[in-house]
């Protein structure tokens, strides 16, 4: 008996000749995504498998800058109406899902209107412990009163219908400007329901959906996709996609004009934990063809950082690309711990916000980026990255500047010692680069006299594992990153909103209601002055309570084989592989 994976793969097998898949793609990342569900995923990594099998309803253009929408299952951007409340979108017709066991005689069929309304009611289910509920919470007219109701998937939703075959309807409950960008993201990708009613909770490694590829395997080790032979016809252009000679010139991108997408036959996603490894396979030459330099090797690849310049040897083998990431690092307290978060009594509250502000005081951010990040990139006060608007270039920048000195003494004010502090735990995944980080850590504690029994490593086999523990409000001190999911800051501030607590996307489970009473009015506002100063005052409520040590965008470096055409792409965009070509 065949396993389902298998049999998937022989129902297109046949139409796909092995000797075909002459075009492969390989690339690797740190952490393999635990889950493939839009309605779970919560990674970068994640995401561009997501995008990569299923399709949204939008997508950005893949070359320019600043990022613009472009339609993808849509056939045009969306009709709104003049109170910005309803949204009427039409997608195309004759677009299929894969073929899959799920569907009768195996043959997919065509995309329609109201599967995208069934994707998103998956989010409003309780037991599917939606990671990106939080996207549309309280904004969709009736949609949070369906889950309260119990989640009836045969009962409508006032805000969310499917009009005709091939029309949606969204109705918001207050102007929300960022939903089209939502509607870009993994989380909204459009599913098939009789492939999660065959395949469960399995549906997180066995995606079927309706985009440029299929994924035919995955391990912890390696993910595999193929050229999806049922999807429609998509042909680049470089105009569409925002090209311009003097900044994509040298990737030999022009040489895409008019081609079909997906271009290459196979991609393979291996899962390389270790920096060293990942070098490795990278510089074999036959291996992986795109990475992201590490720190190990800064001094041995790069001729100068600012600007990133190759030296001459690797300069004649690899392009490079740099710049500032569209996201952020940071540590979360955990809010709910009340060893460092809110606590009942008023006075011990204080005091735990006094150790915050102390441990992020001690945080060496200039030495963290040395160590860890290339010695390039920039850290700053708030949670809004540079170059988006609502980014404050006037906030104090006390609250990422290491003064040891003045973190001891704060403590000793708030009547903090050795004896009462509490026992520190971090919790991260467990590898030889985050053990590093954590001593890193312990030490600039260490330096203000924090006692060394008292900060703890909890190590984590896999990320999901880890995310799990955030999750059920488990982690106390949480070292994460976070891409933006949409070009806007309100995507970032949403991250200190209360009612977007774990398991949403508010780890620290920050819950001041100043800040969100201004966020609700700030987040139904179109881009204005009014809404930059919103978003400015936002961060400094945030900066003011110490719910994190944050935060720090990085220069990335991204290096990739001449006979692999490409724009290396991490941030925001998602669906990059079908653009990519192999010589």
């Amino acid at each position: 008996m065949h396993h389902p994976m298998a049999l998937r793969a022989l129902l297109f097998i046949t139409v796909i000749s092995s000797s075909l898949f002459a075009k492969t793609f390989k690339f690797s990342e740190d952490a393999a995504p635990t889950t493939f569900d839009p309605v779970q995923n919560s990674s970068l990594v994640g995401n561009v498998v997501i995008t990569a099998v299923y399709d949204t309803l939008y997508e950005y253009k893949y070359l320019k800058t600043p990022y613009e929408l472009k339609t993808n299952l849509a056939k045009s951007l969306p009709m709104v109406s003049k109170d910005g409340l309803t949204y009427t979108i039409e997608i195309k017709n004759g677009v299929y899902f894969q073929d899959d066991p799920s569907f009768n005689k195996g043959k997919g069929r065509e995309v329609v209107a109201s599967d995208f309304v069934y994707s998103l009611k998956r989010h409003f289910d309780p037991k599917n412990k939606s990671r990106g509920a939080w996207l549309w919470q309280g904004k969709i007219k009736g949609l949070d009163a369906w889950k309260k109701a119990g989640s009836d998937y045969n009962k409508d939703v006032a805000g969310l219908k499917a009009l005709s075959k091939y029309k949606i309807q969204i109705v918001l409950t207050k102007p929300f400007p960022q939903l089209t960008y939502t509607l870009a993201m993994g989380q909204s990708a459009v599913v098939a329901k009789e492939a999660i009613l065959k395949y469960g909770k399995e549906i997180s490694i066995k995606p079927v959906g309706s985009g440029p590829f299929i994924l035919t395997s995955h391990t912890r080790q390696k993910t595999v996709l193929i050229k999806n032979p049922k999807y429609r016809k998509d042909v680049f252009s470089l105009k569409k996609e925002g090209y311009n000679k003097a900044v994509h010139g040298f990737t030999g991108i022009s040489s895409l004009e008019g081609k079909t997408m997906p271009i290459v036959d196979k991609v393979e996603l291996n899962w390389i934990k270790e920096e060293v490894a990942r070098w490795n396979s990278f510089t074999k030459g036959n291996e992986v063809q795109w990475t992201v330099l590490n720190s190990r090797q800064l001094d041995n690849v790069l001729k100068t950082k600012q600007p990133v310049i190759l030296k001459d040897s690797y300069a004649k083998k690899y392009h490079v690309r740099s710049g500032i990431e569209t996201g952020l690092r940071f540590i979360h307290f955990n809010m709910d711990n009340d060893s460092i978060g809110y606590h009942k009594n008023p006075k011990q509250n204080e005091k735990n916000k006094a150790l915050r502000c102390s441990i992020r005081m001690a945080y060496d951010w200039p030495a963290t980026i040395r160590k860890f990040y290339l010695g390039l990139g920039e850290a700053y006060p708030g949670f809004v990255p540079p170059g988006v608007d609502g980014y404050d270039p006037n906030l104090s920048k006390d609250s990422v500047t290491h003064q040891p000195k003045k973190a001891k003494e704060f403590l000793k004010k708030h009547g903090w010692n050795s004896k009462n502090l509490p026992t520190l735990e971090l919790h991260n995944v467990s590898s030889v680069k985050k053990r590093q980080e954590f001593e890193h850590f312990r030490g600039s504690l260490r330096a203000i006299g924090y006692p060394k029994n008292k900060i703890k490593f909890k190590g984590y086999a896999a990320f999901g594992d880890l995310t799990k523990a955030i999750s059920n409000r488990k982690a106390m001190l949480i070292p994460m990153g976070w891409g933006l999911d949409y070009p806007d800051a309100e995507n970032t501030l949403a991250l200190f909103y209360g009612p977007n607590a774990s398991p949403g996307s508010n780890q620290s489970n920050y819950n001041n209601p100043a800040y969100n009473k201004l966020f609700a009015k700030a987040s139904t506002m179109q881009p204005s002055p009014e809404r930059t100063k919103m978003y400015q005052k936002l961060s400094s409520i945030m900066v003011e309570d110490c719910p994190s040590i944050s935060s720090y965008s990085r220069t990335q470096v991204f290096l990739w084989h001449k006979n692999t055409v490409m724009w290396p792409q991490r941030d925001v965009i998602g669906n990059i592989l079908k653009y990519v070509d192999v010589k």
